[in-house]
Protein backbone atom coordinates (compact mmCIF):
# COMPACT_ATOMS: atom_id res chain seq x y z
CA UNK A 1 0.00 0.00 0.00
CA UNK A 2 1.78 3.48 -1.08
CA UNK A 3 1.66 6.31 1.15
CA UNK A 4 -1.43 7.79 -0.25
CA UNK A 5 -3.55 4.99 0.40
CA UNK A 6 -2.18 4.62 3.79
CA UNK A 7 -3.74 8.50 4.58
CA UNK A 8 -6.55 7.47 3.05
CA UNK A 9 -7.27 4.54 5.15
CA UNK A 10 -6.04 6.01 8.54
CA UNK A 11 -7.96 9.62 7.60
CA UNK A 12 -10.88 6.46 7.20
CA UNK A 13 -10.47 5.37 10.17
CA UNK A 14 -10.42 8.58 12.01
CA UNK A 15 -13.75 9.51 10.28
CA UNK A 16 -15.40 6.23 11.27
CA UNK A 17 -14.16 6.36 14.49
CA UNK A 18 -15.81 10.29 14.91
CA UNK A 19 -18.74 8.96 14.05
CA UNK A 20 -19.01 6.30 16.24
CA UNK A 21 -18.07 8.31 18.82
CA UNK A 22 -21.21 10.86 17.65
CA UNK A 23 -23.48 7.74 17.42
CA UNK A 24 -22.14 6.74 20.76
CA UNK A 25 -22.77 10.11 22.40
CA UNK A 26 -26.21 10.49 21.12
CA UNK A 27 -27.05 7.03 22.28
CA UNK A 28 -25.77 8.30 25.46
CA UNK A 29 -28.10 11.24 25.61
CA UNK A 30 -31.01 9.71 24.49
CA UNK A 31 -30.80 6.74 27.51
CA UNK A 32 -30.06 9.86 29.79
CA UNK A 33 -33.19 12.08 28.37
CA UNK A 34 -35.42 8.83 28.85
CA UNK A 35 -33.72 8.06 32.28
CA UNK A 36 -35.11 11.85 33.02
CA UNK A 37 -38.36 11.71 31.98
CA UNK A 38 -39.15 8.11 33.61
CA UNK A 39 -37.72 9.81 36.98
CA UNK A 40 -39.67 12.98 36.59
CA UNK A 41 -42.56 10.35 35.73
CA UNK A 42 -42.15 8.68 38.65
CA UNK A 43 -41.85 11.78 41.27
CA UNK A 44 -44.30 13.42 39.71
CA UNK A 45 -46.49 9.88 40.24
CA UNK A 46 -45.54 9.70 43.90
CA UNK A 47 -46.46 13.18 44.80
CA UNK A 48 -49.96 12.42 42.81
CA UNK A 49 -50.66 9.29 44.69
CA UNK A 50 -49.90 11.50 47.74
CA UNK A 51 -52.54 13.94 47.04
CA UNK A 52 -55.12 11.34 46.64
CA UNK A 53 -54.71 9.62 49.55
CA UNK A 54 -54.37 12.81 51.88
CA UNK A 55 -57.73 13.54 49.71
CA UNK A 56 -59.26 10.23 50.24
CA UNK A 57 -58.33 10.61 54.25
CA UNK A 58 -59.52 13.59 54.64
CA UNK A 59 -62.43 13.38 52.64
CA UNK A 60 -65.93 11.79 53.35
CA UNK A 61 -66.52 8.49 51.28
CA UNK A 62 -69.84 9.12 49.06
CA UNK A 63 -72.99 7.56 51.00
CA UNK A 64 -75.40 6.67 48.59
CA UNK A 65 -78.48 7.90 51.41
CA UNK A 66 -76.42 11.00 52.51
CA UNK A 67 -77.93 12.77 55.20
CA UNK A 68 -80.49 15.56 54.93
CA UNK A 69 -78.97 19.13 56.13
CA UNK A 70 -80.53 19.12 59.39
CA UNK A 71 -78.82 15.64 60.25
CA UNK A 72 -75.55 16.76 58.71
CA UNK A 73 -76.01 19.97 61.04
CA UNK A 74 -76.98 18.23 64.41
CA UNK A 75 -74.53 15.73 63.81
CA UNK A 76 -71.81 18.23 62.50
CA UNK A 77 -72.94 21.48 64.71
CA UNK A 78 -69.55 22.91 65.80
CA UNK A 79 -68.21 23.06 62.36
CA UNK A 80 -71.21 24.47 61.00
CA UNK A 81 -71.96 26.86 63.04
CA UNK A 82 -68.14 28.46 63.14
CA UNK A 83 -68.63 31.66 60.76
CA UNK A 84 -65.38 31.84 58.23
CA UNK A 85 -62.94 35.04 58.99
CA UNK A 86 -64.18 38.32 57.71
CA UNK A 87 -64.24 42.09 58.20
CA UNK A 88 -67.14 43.41 60.57
CA UNK A 89 -66.77 46.56 58.92
CA UNK A 90 -65.34 47.71 55.87
CA UNK A 91 -61.80 47.81 55.72
CA UNK A 92 -60.65 50.96 53.98
CA UNK A 93 -60.23 50.20 50.02
CA UNK A 94 -56.58 50.77 49.94
CA UNK A 95 -56.02 48.60 52.89
CA UNK A 96 -57.06 45.66 50.37
CA UNK A 97 -55.06 43.95 48.00
CA UNK A 98 -55.73 43.95 44.23
CA UNK A 99 -58.27 41.24 42.65
CA UNK A 100 -57.77 39.59 39.31
CA UNK A 101 -58.71 40.91 36.27
CA UNK A 102 -62.14 39.57 35.54
CA UNK A 103 -61.28 39.43 31.49
CA UNK A 104 -58.92 36.52 32.31
CA UNK A 105 -61.83 34.29 33.41
CA UNK A 106 -64.91 33.11 31.38
CA UNK A 107 -68.59 32.38 32.49
CA UNK A 108 -69.40 32.52 35.73
CA UNK A 109 -65.61 32.81 37.08
CA UNK A 110 -65.84 36.08 35.28
CA UNK A 111 -68.53 37.40 36.93
CA UNK A 112 -67.23 36.23 40.32
CA UNK A 113 -64.20 38.10 39.62
CA UNK A 114 -66.43 41.42 38.38
CA UNK A 115 -68.07 41.52 41.63
CA UNK A 116 -64.74 41.26 43.70
CA UNK A 117 -63.37 43.94 41.66
CA UNK A 118 -66.65 46.19 41.70
CA UNK A 119 -67.62 45.21 45.48
CA UNK A 120 -64.61 44.81 47.40
CA UNK A 121 -65.11 46.44 50.55
CA UNK A 122 -68.89 44.41 50.12
CA UNK A 123 -66.37 41.18 49.65
CA UNK A 124 -63.72 41.64 53.03
CA UNK A 125 -67.40 41.53 55.00
CA UNK A 126 -68.28 38.25 54.17
CA UNK A 127 -67.20 34.69 55.28
CA UNK A 128 -65.92 32.48 52.89
CA UNK A 129 -67.46 28.85 53.34
CA UNK A 130 -65.15 26.77 51.50
CA UNK A 131 -63.07 27.77 54.92
CA UNK A 132 -60.12 28.86 53.17
CA UNK A 133 -59.31 30.80 56.18
CA UNK A 134 -58.04 27.78 57.58
CA UNK A 135 -56.14 25.94 54.93
CA UNK A 136 -55.25 29.24 53.11
CA UNK A 137 -55.29 32.14 55.85
CA UNK A 138 -57.99 34.36 53.70
CA UNK A 139 -59.27 36.93 55.69
CA UNK A 140 -62.26 37.18 54.28
CA UNK A 141 -64.19 36.08 51.03
CA UNK A 142 -62.61 39.24 48.97
CA UNK A 143 -58.87 37.07 50.05
CA UNK A 144 -60.11 34.42 47.40
CA UNK A 145 -60.47 36.54 44.56
CA UNK A 146 -56.60 38.24 44.67
CA UNK A 147 -55.28 35.10 43.09
CA UNK A 148 -56.56 32.12 40.96
CA UNK A 149 -58.28 30.31 44.49
CA UNK A 150 -61.70 31.54 43.58
CA UNK A 151 -61.65 30.72 39.95
CA UNK A 152 -61.87 26.66 40.91
CA UNK A 153 -63.90 26.87 43.81
CA UNK A 154 -67.66 26.95 43.20
CA UNK A 155 -68.34 28.28 46.65
CA UNK A 156 -66.55 31.17 46.21
CA UNK A 157 -67.81 31.90 42.75
CA UNK A 158 -71.58 31.50 44.47
CA UNK A 159 -71.08 33.35 47.26
CA UNK A 160 -69.38 36.45 45.34
CA UNK A 161 -72.23 36.34 42.62
CA UNK A 162 -75.02 35.83 45.36
CA UNK A 163 -73.33 39.08 46.93
CA UNK A 164 -73.13 40.96 43.69
CA UNK A 165 -76.65 40.71 43.39
CA UNK A 166 -77.65 40.89 46.54
CA UNK A 167 -75.82 44.38 46.99
CA UNK A 168 -78.18 45.66 43.60
CA UNK A 169 -80.88 44.80 45.32
CA UNK A 170 -80.32 47.57 47.91
CA UNK A 171 -79.05 44.77 50.37
CA UNK A 172 -76.44 46.24 53.00
CA UNK A 173 -73.15 44.12 53.34
CA UNK A 174 -74.81 43.05 57.11
CA UNK A 175 -77.38 41.66 55.66
CA UNK A 176 -75.31 39.92 52.67
CA UNK A 177 -73.55 38.62 55.24
CA UNK A 178 -76.98 37.25 57.19
CA UNK A 179 -77.85 35.98 54.06
CA UNK A 180 -74.58 34.31 53.29
CA UNK A 181 -74.69 33.05 56.55
CA UNK A 182 -77.82 31.17 56.44
CA UNK A 183 -77.09 30.13 52.76
CA UNK A 184 -73.53 28.46 52.94
CA UNK A 185 -73.26 28.34 56.66
CA UNK A 186 -76.43 25.93 57.21
CA UNK A 187 -76.42 23.65 54.63
CA UNK A 188 -79.54 25.40 53.34
CA UNK A 189 -80.11 27.88 50.81
CA UNK A 190 -82.88 30.87 50.61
Amino acid sequence: MNNANRKLAFVGEGVGTNLRKELLMKKILIVAAILLVIAFATIELRSSRKQDSAAVTSAPIADPNPPTARQTIAHNHEAIMRVPAHYDLAPPPNTLRGTLAPDLFVGNVQLAYRAAQEIPQTLAQLPCYCHCDMSKGHKSLHSCFEDEHAENCGICIGEAVMAYNLERQGLTAVQIRERIIRAYGSGTKD
